[in-house]
């Protein structure tokens, strides 16, 4: 592990761990975003779906090899 990893980068892996598992207790809860914030994840991924399902338009050209 330490090859691939600096002692630097395990350090700082170490405190957003740390972080990520105290913060919550301390922090008091927050409350809920708004609804139109909720449905941005959802758009984006309508995007994306859309982008990946729409055809190319790239036209088809044979491609041979030499």
């Amino acid at each position: 592990m330490v090859g691939y990893f600096s002692v630097r980068s395990i350090v700082v892996m170490a405190i957003l761990t740390v972080s990520l598992l105290v913060l919550p207790l301390v922090l008091p809860p927050l409350p809920p975003p708004p609804l139109m914030l909720l449905l941005v994840p959802i758009g984006i991924m309508a995007l994306l779906m859309f982008l990946a399902l729409s055809p190319s338009e790239v036209p088809n050209f044979p491609v041979t090899s030499v």
